[in-house]
Order: structure tokens, then C-alpha cells, then sequence
């Protein structure tokens, strides 16, 4: 049961435009003929931009992920640490203590109560807007996917709708809502294919720290079983 619920919610999370894509090798949409700008909308991306623009942030996170067809909702919460342009660390309380960590190149995953740590390449798996990428490189977003302005019944937020430029496997769009006070990213709603949902709200954000890169490395502990994320 651990290990479906831990599962879940990466799936959701990696599945998330909250993920570590590198803009620079990131398609951009510059190439095709630019729609008309929406002058609200541009302003709210310049302020949303320079919000994040300090060295790094933290937040505390609530994220529940459904999988439709399966009718099965899980929940979970934590803390968040990000340093632009390509690093994070999640941190997981509940329902029990799991880890998710990247450095830009290598990711780790490390459920301490299985002993057990899971490695892969972070481009395979936060590649092209998934997983954390805009919160750590607001650009991102403008190179990564086409943005309009959503309906919404929330009088303190605007509403974001971002639609993949290039076409990914596990992730249809996703919505994001800033507050008009603030400027800061509050919750972002992700879908897939399959209408699978994850919702991420963000609170008690921190910003301008300069996290050591440590932070974002994992040693792996003696006794603690290695598997292979990418193994064919």
C-alpha cells in the first residue's frame, strides 16, 4: 500500500508543469507567428517573472492526485526547496516520509522506510515543462507553452491556461493561479491524457534564499537498496 500511494503521487507530481526543463534546450514557440499579446496577461507573466527572480524559494506544499478511471485520490503534503535554474528538492511528511531530490542532471527518489532509493536522469523524467521547471526558471513558461487567460470564481487570483508547444505524453495543460496581491504562483492544476488530475497549492513561500548545492545532492545511506529509474 506504500508503495501505490508513494507511486500516485509521483506520477502526479512528475506529470506536473512543477518540474526542472532547461529553457535554453527547451523548443520555443518564437518560431511560429506570434498570436496577438493580451496586454493583462503580459503584465501578469512580467510580475509573476520578477517574483521568482531571486536565487531561490521555499514553500510548503499540499498535493492530491487522482487517477480517474481507477476512481483512487491520494493525498500528501511537505515542503518544497527550489535554486534557479535547475534544482529542487521535495520533501514529503505525509502520509509518510519519501524524498524526491535533483541536481539538473540526476534525480533521486528515497522512501526511508522501504530502505530503498530510485535513480534516474532528470531531463528523462522533467523534460520539456514537467515536474517544477517554471518555478525555478519563469521563462520556461513562455518558451514551453502557449498562455491564455482563464475564467475563474476567485476575485484574489488570475488564472493561467498553458497548452504544451510541443505535444508530451502525460501532460495536457496545465492551469496555474497567482495572486493578484502578491504575484506568487498559489496552486497549479495539472491534467493528462487520461484526465488525470493533479493539484498542487503553495503557501507560506520564502523567497530569495541561496540554498547550498548540497541541499540537492543525495548520498546514498548504508543498507539502502539502489534500483534504476531508466532501466529498459
Amino acid at each position: 500500500m506504500r508503495i501505490k500511494i508513494f507511486m500516485l503521487l509521483v506520477a502526479g507530481l512528475l506529470g506536473t508543469g512543477l518540474g526542472l526543463c532547461l529553457a535554453s534546450d527547451s523548443p520555443s514557440a518564437a518560431t511560429e507567428e506570434p498570436p496577438t499579446k493580451d496586454p493583462v496577461l503580459e503584465e501578469v507573466l512580467a510580475q509573476v517573472q520578477a517574483r521568482y527572480a531571486g536565487p531561490g524559494f521555499a514553500a510548503w506544499f499540499f498535493q492530491e492526485s487522482t487517477l480517474k478511471a481507477m476512481e483512487i485520490t491520494d493525498t500528501a503534503s511537505g515542503r518544497i526547496f527550489i535554486k534557479r535554474p535547475d534544482k529542487m528538492r521535495w520533501e514529503y511528511d505525509t502520509p509518510e516520509r519519501q524524498t524526491i531530490i535533483t541536481d539538473g542532471v540526476q534525480l533521486w527518489m528515497y522512501r526511508p522506510e522501504d530502505k530503498q532509493v530510485m535513480v534516474g536522469q532528470a531531463p528523462t523524467f522533467f523534460g520539456d515543462g514537467k515536474g517544477a521547471a517554471f518555478l525555478a526558471d519563469m521563462q520556461s513558461i513562455r518558451d514551453n507553452f502557449a498562455i491564455t487567460l482563464a475564467d475563474t470564481n476567485d476575485p484574489q487570483t488570475y488564472r493561467l491556461k498553458l497548452i504544451p508547444v510541443k505535444p508530451q505524453t502525460g501532460l495536457t495543460d496545465v492551469y496555474l493561479s497567482i495572486s493578484k496581491a502578491t504575484h506568487q504562483v498559489v496552486e497549479v492544476v495539472t491534467h493528462n491524457e487520461y484526465e488525470d488530475e493533479t493539484r498542487i497549492e503553495l503557501t507560506n513561500a520564502q523567497f530569495d534564499q541561496d540554498f547550498d548545492d548540497a541541499l540537492f545532492r543525495f548520498e546514498t545511506p548504508a543498507g539502502v537498496d539502489v534500483l534504476q529509474l531508466d532501466e529498459k
